[in-house]
């Protein structure tokens, strides 16, 4: 078994992604370069812990935007279910949509979870902060989603000085 988050080393390029949004356009890191992006990975659509988070990103959006950043959530979710979620939550950030578990398998962030004493493969809650140049300026390997937002903007404006 390999070791969770081996790829994701601070300095290194961030691995090349190339997944559909909640339109159906194609996302690619390639096309993202010159800005700052942040790849947050969330477990599902409109569930309590996801929700947080989405609903945080998107009021942060403004600020983030007015650092050069993108910021993109990604879930094994459909394209049609990130679609719902955005238009019932009034979300304003990117998703992902990850079915096959490529990005999130690339990124560390597909793996064991014990819940409650019970294994089970899925999404572990992380987010990749990734530079202008594509290389990963920061890591955040376990993730509570309230609060989150703002730790990352503010690790964000620290980078840029």
């Amino acid at each position: 078994m390999t070791e969770p988050h081996a790829e994701i080393e601070i300095g290194k390029k961030a691995p090349v992604f190339s997944l559909k949004n909640q339109t159906g356009a194609t996302v690619k890191l390639a096309d993202l370069k010159g800005r700052w992006v942040v790849l947050y990975f969330y477990p599902r659509d409109d569930t309590p812990g996801c929700t947080t988070e989405a609903c945080d990103f998107t009021a942060g959006l403004a600020a983030f935007e007015g650092l050069e950043a993108t910021v993109l959530g990604c879930s094994p979710d459909s394209v049609e279910s990130h679609a719902k979620f955005i238009k019932k939550r009034a979300l304003t950030i990117g998703l992902l949509s990850d079915p096959e578990h490529t990005t999130l398998e690339k990124y560390g962030a597909w793996g064991e979870k014990n819940l409650y004493g019970k294994k089970s493969m899925g999404v572990l809650r992380s987010t990749v902060l990734i530079d202008p140049t594509g290389k990963i300026a920061f890591h955040w390997a376990k993730v509570k989603a309230a609060g989150h937002a703002d730790a990352v903007r503010e690790k964000l404006a620290e980078l840029r000085k």
